[in-house]
């Protein structure tokens, strides 16, 4: 695999998305903050600055997971269905520079919305005299986008192996599924079943553990507290080493079909 052709590759899939109007996601997350600030003004005074500090950051899960997902399971397919694929693997370019250029672009894109996202809420937050924990609140937004390059590597990958249509509706199964696999774990032990607990057990293997990338909740309700580097650190390895996988798998699948 050529570095300087992936990259190229990328930018291109990057120039390509940023093209299709995604920026407009940017100034609809600047006004759904002023609604929700001026909202929750109104109806929850008292609480106004946990709440705030937490809408901000779902709403970007919220939309960097949608743009994942929908642009995500349609990457490869749109260029199956146009034909394109054809010239493109014509073309000196491996099929895995072809996957691995997807992967890197959509999460370029991704990179850029959520540090465009982070400034109108920083924006909102000093704008409301909020008191918040910046690094906490830096960190839980880092663990965001290693948490929406995972999905975008689970799209990509099913987008790869089905239809557009299907792969949207499992990757958002693989979405919800992920963050309650520990809960999954924890029920089966209650069942007391060992089928049903090594059924629970298989699933916590197999997907991905989502909740170990999601740092909402220490930066909004721990507040001062700075979590633990090593602690950080391994679940930030877990998350790319799942996203490498992944995308080997999706290479794999394309190398194997046939257009």
């Amino acid at each position: 695999m050529n570095p300087n052709r992936t990259i190229v590759l990328a930018k291109n899939v990057f120039q390509e998305v940023i093209r299709d109007h995604i920026l407009y996601i940017i100034g609809f997350y600047a006004i759904i903050l002023a609604i929700a600030n001026r909202a929750i003004f109104e109806f929850a005074a008292t609480t106004q600055d946990k709440i705030f500090l937490d809408f901000c950051l779902a709403a970007m899960n919220v939309i960097g997971l949608i743009i994942a997902i929908f642009i995500g399971t349609g990457l490869v397919n749109k260029e199956i269905e146009k034909r394109t694929i054809l010239m493109l693997i014509a073309k000196p370019i491996s099929r895995s520079e072809f996957i691995t250029s997807k992967y890197l672009g959509l999460s370029g894109v991704l990179g850029v919305l959520l540090l465009a996202m982070t400034a109108i809420a920083l924006v909102f937050l000093q704008l409301s005299k909020i008191v918040y924990p910046f690094t906490s609140f830096l960190i839980a937004v880092l663990f965001i986008f290693l948490q929406l390059t995972l999905i975008t590597a689970i799209a990509i990958t099913l987008g790869v192996f089905t239809s557009s249509l299907i792969a949207t509706a499992l990757t958002f199964a693989v979405y919800l599924m992920g963050n309650i696999t520990q809960d999954l774990v924890a029920l089966g032990r209650l069942t007391e079943n060992p089928a049903v607990e090594r059924f629970t057990q298989a699933l916590y293997l197999i997907l991905p553990d989502l909740s170990r990338l999601n740092l909402q909740n220490d930066a909004v309700y721990g507040m001062q507290a700075i979590p633990d580097v090593i602690t950080l650190f391994g679940h930030g390895i877990y998350g790319l080493i799942y996203s490498f996988m992944l995308l080997a798998m999706a290479i794999l699948i394309f190398l194997k079909k046939e257009f």
